[in-house]
């Protein structure tokens, strides 16, 4: 599994077509039994709809947040469906995405060539919240979803997204220019993460914002760490949506 977590930030020509019966199977099951939030759907280049998940700010939005999930699940799953709401708690409104994913036996190793797939559903998600005038935007993803995002940094300077939270990623960082970045790992993380982790902390951007974390106690999977998360991630949003970053 460490191994599988040394992924390229490239997609080819021939990349295999993400499983849309599965997202499709878990889109019926998901949007009518929302329990926090509401199901909003995403036109990409790829699919007509693809669900999201839009939970409101409680209070004045300080601003948004794209959520992307990790490998082979779906935006309510795990850590990511309860940071979505408790981000959202903490006045900022979220919008967590369906990513492409694979067969149910596929490996790590086979999803890089859907890495372009995944960067148009994160552009697509931006422009929603930037079209109901939720500004500034951020990324917090985990897994495989934080390595999803760094190649869409990567891909194109993306000077509308604010910040850039990766929980859990086990690749260097792949932007030649980033915004403000808080780079989360777990201290019994997988090998491929916490062996990438000095490379992507001498990558940090040189700004008062940028840093690292360690979860003490927790694995990849960041199970009963949400409050902790959330108390660290919300005030890295705000100052880097302020001009506190700057300094």
């Amino acid at each position: 599994m460490a191994a599988a977590l040394v992924w390229s930030p490239c997609g080819r020509a021939d990349a295999p077509a993400p499983d849309y019966a599965r997202e499709s199977r878990w889109a019926e099951q998901i949007a009518p039994s929302v329990m926090v939030g509401d199901a909003v759907w995403l036109k990409t280049p790829d699919r007509d709809r693809v669900l999201a998940l839009f939970t409101p700010a409680q209070g004045a939005a300080k601003g948004g947040v794209v959520i992307v999930h990790g490998l082979g699940v779906q935006p309510d799953f795990g850590i990511v469906g309860e940071m979505r709401g408790a981000l959202a708690e903490r006045g900022f409104a979220t919008l967590s995405v369906q990513m492409p994913v694979l067969g149910v036996d596929a490996l790590p190793a086979e999803y890089p060539p859907l890495f372009p797939i995944a960067g148009d559903r994160i552009d697509a998600a931006v422009e929603w919240l930037r079209a109901r005038n939720i500004a500034p935007v951020a990324v917090v993803a985990h897994s495989l979803g934080a390595a999803m995002s760094n190649a869409w940094l990567a891909r194109a300077q993306h000077a509308e997204v604010a910040a850039f939270v990766a929980m859990g990623m086990g690749v260097p960082f792949a932007a030649a220019k980033l915004p403000p970045v808080l780079d989360i790992t777990a201290e019994r993380d997988l090998p491929a993460v916490l062996a990438n982790a000095p490379l992507r902390a001498l990558a940090l951007p040189k700004n008062s914002c940028s840093g690292t974390l360690r979860v003490a106690g927790a694995d990849h999977f960041l199970n009963g760490h949400v409050a902790e998360l959330a108390d660290a991630i919300a005030p890295f949003l705000a100052r880097a949506f302020s001009a506190e970053c700057r300094r």
